[in-house]
């Protein structure tokens, strides 16, 4: 029974919310949630890798082989614990991970030029206004030159959500911050959250370039639509038109919260591409299954074609699935160099 209840945690979270993505029970009753979910979906992993050693056993030796039940329960306990372990690296505050990348043709000017990512912050009933003012905190501590959130910001309506994301309003950066979507802003209302994200001095980069200029190196950041717009009556993506009239040799940085049209940006010219929505594919090995939906960029640094392309594993995650295990969350410092020079 503890099982079947568990297993409908999906369902308990659309009659909690109107939305399976939005769960508005308090944050333990969430944890607990995701603790049984993770537990019994890892359990019935090891039993399926279990079941098929013993049938590959059976072929070898010609007859049925088995497992004693104690080795079956010792995976249940395993299973549970490394739940536990994987809510809690989901639900913490992100550690910083600091990366560098060379951009060709960077101007000198812009040489050590920090740019703080963050992405997926899904903040719901699981990261509410005391973990978001955590994650502001940390974040204006590293005194960087802009912040880049690269969308998901949220789970929930804006009515639910109005005191957790109240401490965005907080995060500062000498060249600002600045917002793109994700396509968790359409399913809750995509221009009501625009709207907010303004209001809290967010500025949206949808489907616009700026020029950061620095006694005369220019640097183009560009963002662009989630592809959730293409389905849901909202401006077509055309990164052509979103790069048109950027300053011709200035490099440019792409904030995308897909990975999955890299190689798109690549052509267009883009020397860095910053995305998310993947979460680091949440599980060693599991992370996988996450590569052919997102073109096989899932976590981490690619060359594709030229450009660089950063897939960041999330400052948080979807609440319906909060489990990581080997792919943990991050604060991303981003420090830019020029070419040759990494």
């Amino acid at each position: 029974m503890l099982a079947l209840v568990a297993l409908q945690f999906h369902r308990w979270s659309k009659l909690s919310s109107g939305s399976e993505f939005a769960p508005e029970f308090p944050r333990p009753v969430v944890a607990l949630f995701n603790w049984a979910f993770g537990a019994i979906f890892l359990l019935a992993l090891m039993q399926l890798l279990l079941d098929a050693g013993l049938l590959f056993a059976a072929l070898i030796h010609g007859g049925m082989v088995g497992a004693p039940d104690g080795v079956r329960y010792g995976m249940a306990v395993l299973a549970a614990v490394a739940a536990a372990i994987g809510v809690q690296q989901a639900m913490r505050v992100p550690p910083l991970r600091d990366i560098e990348v060379g951009i060709p043709g960077l101007p000198r000017q812009f040489d050590g030029y920090t740019i703080l990512q963050l992405t997926d912050l899904h903040i719901s009933r699981l990261f509410p206004a005391s973990w978001a003012r955590a994650v502001v905190e940390r974040s204006n501590k590293l005194g960087v030159d802009l912040i880049a959130i690269t969308g998901d910001l949220i789970d929930g309506t804006l009515d639910a959500r109005r005191a957790d994301i109240e401490p965005l309003r907080d995060l500062r950066a000498i060249d600002g911050v600045h917002v793109i979507s994700g396509n968790h802003e359409y399913i809750f209302g995509y221009s009501t959250w625009m709207a907010h994200f303004a209001a809290l001095g967010l500025l949206s980069l949808e489907n616009r370039h700026l020029v950061l200029e620095r006694d005369g190196g220019q640097l183009v950041l560009a963002g662009i639509t989630d592809r959730a717009s293409r389905r849901r009556g909202h401006p077509v993506r055309d990164l052509a038109a979103v790069l048109e009239g950027a300053p011709a040799g200035a490099p440019v940085i792409l904030l995308d919260h897909q990975p999955s049209d890299a190689r798109h940006a690549a052509k267009s010219g883009v020397a860095l591409q910053l995305s998310g929505h993947t979460h680091g594919g949440l599980i060693v090995g599991i992370d996988r299954l996450a590569a052919p939906a997102n073109a096989g960029f899932v976590s981490g640094r690619y060359d594709v074609d030229g450009m660089t392309l950063y897939v960041n594993n999330g400052t948080a995650l979807w609440p319906g699935f909060a489990l990581r295990l080997g792919r943990p969350s991050e604060l991303t410092r981003i420090t830019l160099r020029r070419a040759g020079t990494v």
